[in-house]
């Protein structure tokens, strides 16, 4: 599995397993963002799979989380930095990625728990997981 992650510098490749940087890639096709219905104050991204949403806010915990679609939330990454990007996989959305300034998080247990990835990139802006066909 590979996470994309959209920087200053380009688009790079980071494989999940081994935190190898795999280098550049084509840039990130984003989709029209609906961050704007969820209605959460200091919404800085957020990403949705199912009745799973992840949102970044701008304080401490950096995330809010909501099983049922965004009718309830809680509070989720206490340890993390401020954040810039998430991502959820559509194929399994146990697992979610955290973008902060230059470094990469991961989660296999719906944001409960988050890794820090080993790699440093340049300033990230955006976050995708790679998809199967890629």
């Amino acid at each position: 599995m590979r996470a994309l992650a959209e920087t200053a510098l380009g688009t790079y490749a980071v494989d999940l397993e081994t935190e190898e940087v795999l280098g550049p890639e084509p840039p990130l096709e984003t989709a029209a963002s609906e961050e704007t219905r969820l209605g959460l104050p200091r919404l800085v991204a957020s990403a949705a799979s199912g009745s799973l949403v992840v949102a970044i806010v701008d304080r401490r915990p950096p995330l809010l989380l909501s099983r049922d679609a965004g009718s309830t939330w809680s509070e989720a990454g206490g340890g993390l930095p401020p954040g810039r990007a998430v991502a959820i996989d559509a194929d399994d959305p146990d697992l979610v990625l955290y973008a902060a300034r230059n470094r990469l998080y991961l989660s296999r247990d719906g944001g409960r728990f988050w890794q820090a990835l080993a790699p440093e990139l340049p300033e990230i802006a955006a976050v995708a997981f790679a998809s199967a066909a890629a």
